[in-house]
């Protein structure tokens, strides 16, 4: 069990650790010389009757450094707010109190120490003080123990207490990658970089291959102790010191996580259900500049408010954290959220979507959402977002940190497999997106009845602009395989819609024909063709691009248009150089097509255009092979 010191400064928390544990907890020599704690200070001893080991963090007590209590009261299971008798309730007293509230933090118990400098009037008083205090928090009806940490008065009822609490305590989930808060990293001589912090999910072995968030650095963990013992491995709920291979001191620090690789996804906006401390000084403004704490991380940040464009105390709404730097954050973690000035704790939260986007934030379909991720069970919670829309389980089975999202999908959901993607989709939500492209491109045979249908990619901005391009493909497959959807060339259109030419464009069409495969790869121009059949120019431009738009044709640019037989040669010389070094380049389709450099270029950009290939910096590289007729490669 990992117990946290809370309290104001000179109540004796270091002192009343040691008397506990037999361990002082101020290493630095300046913690000496001013007789405070600066800096985090730990402490362990055996549990009794093998409940394993109690760790205690001891923090710092004085207002100056809240940021460093807040990176040792992250991840602790119990709470030991220290009061001393003399003094009574403190600004510290009050404010950590209101950050473990924050935090979530249920299970405590409050110290009275120094009560061997009052009488048992005053030791009355600053009790019910206490119990008044902890009223209205997680922490009301704590037990309070009376201690002189220096005498030993009463330690042992509050040792005992700790032991047995640690006893019953519930063992800690072991589901979900591995996460580590790191609030220490130091060097050790012939062992090198070690990092100190909460495990806060999951399980790790020596030997694992782990990542640093958010820099993303890869590291091995080459050895371990767990609670200040010599282990193989750790899990959540305990105190971790890793000893790391593969990186250097200076390239991590407190605030950075070590996580299974799968969690790496460092964010800098985040959704989050946020609560303003009836304590606050002020209500908070909207995009108002706050210091943000996450784990063990302390950046500044803004605060984009959902719901108004005032919060005010003791209130809460949805809003938007938007950071000045990159951080680890995953759904359901907690932060605590302080003024401008660091002078004041405001309030804290619960984060909801680690993914949250910029714009289009506070749409009411937004807001269903983030009501949906506030659903407690995680099985509810995805029957929820899957009546919204589709879920990309891959995604939001790192923001949850879930082994197998899968697993807990409703009966009869759509299932969609989509390039690397995974998708769900409610049965009838998905049956709603296939009703919606038929009615879609019925309108836009309507309006437009001299076009064959969209391309695919005009297609998907048209009809389904928030669909990622892998569920849409797979969306367009679907119909195409029951035949509710057809595919000419590069248009998708509805079986019942042809274009048929009139007569005398049917005559002249079937006269240029044979032209345009005189010398496929390299057809002649608009204005050649016009010439040779002795019409206008216009109208000859006019009927190519109605054969265009039929499929008969492709225009690869501006009054150049090339038969499907010679695209599709082109295209598959394109698959050829990508199967032989991974994607095409101008030089080497150039010389392999035989066309000009010019025109290879023009060629390729034109297949970029169409969705068949995409430009990588000077490469272009498959994106649907299938597109001209190809597919026998793996997709």
């Amino acid at each position: 069990m990992i117990i946290g010191t809370a309290g104001h400064i000179d109540h004796g928390k270091t002192t009343l650790v040691r008397a506990l544990t037999g361990v002082d907890t101020d290493r630095l020599a300046e913690e000496k010389a001013r007789g405070i704690s600066i800096e985090l200070g730990y402490a362990y001893q055996p549990a009794a009757d093998g409940g394993g080991v109690l760790g205690f963090v001891d923090v710092p007590g004085h207002e100056r450094f809240i940021h460093t209590m807040l990176a040792g009261a992250a991840g602790i299971d119990f709470a030991l707010l220290v009061l001393a008798a003399d003094d009574g309730v403190m600004p510290q007293t009050r404010e950590h109190l209101a950050i473990l509230d924050l935090l979530g933090v249920t299970r405590g118990a409050l110290a009275l120490t120094k009560i061997d400098r009052v009488d048992a009037a005053r030791i009355g008083d600053v009790t019910r003080d206490a119990r008044d205090l902890l009223a209205g928090t997680a922490l009301a009806g704590s037990p309070v123990f009376p201690v002189a940490a220096v005498s030993g008065q009463g330690l042992g009822a509050l040792r005992d207490h700790l032991h047995t609490e640690a006893r019953t305590r519930p063992r800690a989930e072991e589901a979900g990658g591995f996460r580590l808060a790191v609030d220490r990293s130091f060097t050790l001589k012939g062992a090198g970089t070690v990092v100190t912090g909460t495990v806060f999910a999951g399980r790790v072995e020596v030997g694992d291959e782990l990542v640093v968030t958010p820099s993303g650095k890869s590291v091995r963990l080459r050895s371990l102790h767990v609670m200040n013992q010599a282990a193989q491995s750790g899990q959540a709920g305990q105190r971790c010191a890793l000893n790391l291979a593969g990186i250097a001191r200076d390239e991590i620090a407190r605030g950075d996580w070590i996580v299974a690789p799968r969690l790496h996804a460092p964010t800098a906006r985040f959704d989050v259900r946020l609560h303003l401390s009836p304590q606050a000084p002020a209500p908070l403004a909207h995009w108002a500049s706050v210091h943000l704490h996450l784990g063990a991380a302390h950046v500044m940040a803004r605060v984009a408010l959902l719901e108004g464009e005032m919060l005010a105390p003791g209130a809460s709404m949805l809003a938007q954290l938007v950071a000045d730097q990159p951080l680890g954050a995953l759904t359901d973690d907690r932060f605590i959220l302080r003024d401008a000035t660091a002078r004041h704790t405001l309030g804290g939260g619960t984060v909801l979507d680690p993914d949250a986007p910029a714009r289009k934030r506070k749409t009411p379909l937004r807001r269903a959402e983030l009501a949906a991720l506030e659903t407690p069970d995680p099985a509810r919670r995805l029957a929820c977002l899957l009546d919204l829309g589709g879920v990309d389980l891959d995604r939001r089975a790192v923001h949850w940190n879930h082994n197998d999202l899968a697993a807990h999908l409703p009966a009869g959901s759509a299932r969609v497999h989509a390039g690397q993607e995974d998708w769900a989709f409610s049965s009838m939500h998905w049956t709603s997106l296939r009703d919606k492209f038929r009615a879609d491109l019925a309108g836009f045979h309507e309006r437009f009845p001299d076009e064959q249908g969209p391309a695919v990619a005009r297609a998907r901005r048209m009809f389904f602009p928030r669909l990622s391009a892998p569920v849409f493909t797979a969306l367009a497959d679907s119909l195409l395989a029951d035949g509710s959807l057809q595919r000419s060339g590069a248009w998708l259109h509805l079986p019942t819609h042809t274009l048929v030419l009139s007569g005398d464009d049917e005559v002249l069409w079937q006269r240029i024909q044979p032209w345009l495969a005189e010398s496929p790869l390299d057809p002649p121009w608009m204005r050649d063709l016009a010439k040779r059949a002795t019409r206008d120019e216009a109208a000859m431009r006019h009927l190519l691009q109605k054969l265009a738009r039929q499929g008969k044709l492709y225009q690869v640019v501006r009054d150049l248009f090339y038969l499907p037989e010679a695209v599709a040669r082109l295209a598959a010389q394109v698959q050829e150089l990508e199967d032989a070094s991974g994607a095409a380049r101008a030089a080497e389709f150039r010389d392999k097509s035989g066309l000009s450099r010019k025109r290879a270029i023009q060629v390729l950009e034109f297949f970029d255009r169409v969705g068949y290939t995409r430009r990588v910096r000077e490469a272009h590289r498959l994106r649907n092979p299938e597109l001209f007729g190809g597919g026998a490669r793996r997709i």
